[in-house]
């Protein structure tokens, strides 16, 4: 995988250097077109097969990411990056992984996938050991049982897990700012909770109080929305 990711990484590279030439002609709404069929595109091809990978290995993907944002907002190289990445409404790579995940155990859930992809994972409402359970009237996929670390890079394991986990999301979510999220599809939930994670985040570290006081959260909901 550290081959793929450096050959990816080689060839959005050499599609950066060339744009940088023609970037004062075209603007900026050319150029972002243009890095979003260049570079973009094959930050997100088959990126599922990177699921699970660690931080290190998919780092020099995450550097062309930011690379092609400096790219577009014509920033230095010491220049913070992270503002641009928000206003170009861009994951980081590793969140993209986790969405593209997501969306194709969302396609297995609606049925709209071959029939390789939903064989290899299962419903809880299915399994037969989780039928009386709380949980089998949930929308979550079984998690296999793994002898190694390895196995949760596969399909099987990594969908399910990345799938299940919207539903923490949620339950955050719902708790912090927005009740109206109980009628939102969890790929829905899993798109606004990934893009809006860092003003979460910020919130939960000013306001660490309201998990205690469900009220405070209504409060603090009606203000941010006046």
């Amino acid at each position: 995988m550290k081959q793929h990711v450096t050959k990816v990484a080689a060839t959005c590279y050499y599609h950066l250097r060339r744009l940088r030439q023609i970037r004062q002609r075209v603007g900026s709404e050319v150029t972002t077109q243009l890095v979003l069929a260049l570079i973009i595109s094959r930050l997100d091809y088959c990126n599922s097969a990177l699921a699970s990978l660690p931080q290190t290995t998919i780092a020099p993907l995450q550097r062309v990411q930011n690379a092609a944002a400096r790219l577009v907002f014509e920033l230095g190289p010491r220049e913070h990056v992270t503002p641009c990445l928000l206003q170009l409404h861009w994951l980081p790579v590793r969140w993209r992984i986790q969405f593209k995940l997501c969306c194709i155990i969302h396609s297995v859930f609606n049925r709209n996938c071959p029939a390789y992809l939903s064989d290899i994972v299962q419903t809880v409402s299915v399994s037969r050991l989780h039928l009386r359970l709380r949980s089998s009237s949930s929308t979550d996929y079984v998690l296999p049982r793994l002898c190694i670390k390895f196995g949760e890079r596969a399909f099987s394991y990594a969908g399910p897990s990345a799938w299940n986990r919207t539903d923490s999301l949620k339950t955050f979510a719902q708790h912090l700012i927005l009740p109206t999220f109980e009628n939102l599809s969890k790929l829905t939930i899993l798109i606004l909770c990934l893009t809006f994670s860092s003003y979460f985040t910020s919130l939960l570290v000013m306001h660490p109080w309201h998990f205690e006081h469900p009220t405070a959260g209504s409060e603090i909901s009606q203000s941010h929305t006046a």
